[in-house]
């Protein structure tokens, strides 16, 4: 395969262009390398890219979805075969403080994407979805047949528009497009504006980490890797449309037209506060806590159903949490040289 991979130089990206190389498939890389946090994190992951064996058959380009003269440019030079769209303005407290660059980034940046795709006949789009499209759902655990129409955060609605987007190209031009609802991805060359970053860097400098709804959240926590295998199982396997689909009672999961949509969780919720104390075990610490209330546009507990996939391509994560949490603090230590 012919690989664009957005949001190249991001953490799940990073990881996917890795695999993609080591599989022996070309991949161009695209990221604005914005600053929403550590751009030298960002570089760095780049870097060991392009140190990688298989690095003549990785390109990078700098270039924002949202330019879509840009973008049309890049597809037009590259025959690309598949795209995995990872790039987006992450970030469900953040969208609250800025809400416009979710706009230009998850709504006019994927419209110039999917563009694109349907020009240069792209045989399979993989797109990141979030868990955050549940919203106000409390039914647990949460499946892709569930309506998810009452999003509490701006960057969850942009990623349901995402999901909807996608299907009116899947209608409308043949376009195959399989969205992945990610849960709570963790691992080494993590963002360190999710918790597992925030709290390890704060623990190892003794100041306190902030705990929210009392440490009593719940998260299907879901290693890297484990993310990585659901998405190179699903990408050669372009969504077709679905014979058994009842447009009277149409199934949100999936269609008439050749789009699907996946949950890629550890099927399994874990407290806060396990995690925490997890966390504590791995790096030898106490954590001093700083107890506060839920923060707005937070839910309180994810997990994922995610029969669906397993039946589509053989996969179950199975990464136990203590496991991964270990293998990012031997990360950490190594990239923070502590």
């Amino acid at each position: 395969m012919r690989v664009l991979v957005t949001g190249a130089a991001g953490f799940i990206g990073y990881h996917l262009c890795q695999r993609l190389l080591t599989d022996g498939h070309s991949v161009v890389g695209l990221d604005n390398c914005n600053d929403y946090y550590d751009v030298q994190l960002k570089l760095d992951r780049l870097a060991q890219l392009e140190a990688m064996p298989q690095a003549e058959r990785f390109r990078f380009c700098r270039l924002d979805l949202a330019d879509a003269s840009g973008l049309a440019a890049l597809f037009a030079q590259e025959n690309f075969s598949h795209v995995v769209n990872l790039a987006a303005q992450a970030g469900v407290r953040y969208s609250l403080e800025n809400p416009a660059s979710y706009v230009s980034s998850n709504l006019v940046g994927f419209a110039n994407l999917l563009e694109c795709c349907r020009h240069h006949r792209v045989e399979h789009l993989l797109f990141a979805s979030s868990s955050s499209v549940y919203g106000m759902n409390t039914s647990r655990p949460y499946s892709t047949s569930h309506n998810v129409d009452h999003p509490i955060s701006l960057y969850a609605a942009t990623k349901k528009s995402n999901e909807l987007m996608a299907h009116t190209y899947s209608h409308l031009y043949g376009l195959p497009c399989t969205g992945l609802r990610f849960f709570t991805v963790y691992g080494p060359w993590g963002r360190p504006d999710m918790a597992l970053h925030l709290f390890t860097t704060a623990i190892v400098r003794g100041e306190p980490i902030r705990v929210f709804n009392a440490g009593k959240m719940r998260r299907d926590f879901t290693y890297i890797d484990d993310i990585i295998e659901g998405v190179v199982r699903l990408l050669p396997m372009p969504a077709t449309a679905d014979p058994g689909f009842d447009p009277a009672a149409p199934d949100p999961a999936s269609s008439s037209a050749p789009w699907r949509i996946y949950n890629i969780g550890n099927n399994q919720t874990v407290e806060l506060g396990e995690f925490i104390a997890t966390l504590e075990d791995c790096l030898g610490l106490t954590a001093k806590k700083q107890m506060l209330p839920m923060q707005p546009g937070d839910v309180e507990s994810t997990w994922a159903d995610i029969a669906p996939l397993t039946a589509a391509t053989g996969f179950t994560p199975a990464t136990p949490l203590r496991e991964g949490i270990a293998r990012f603090v031997v990360w950490y230590k190594e990239y923070y040289k502590i």
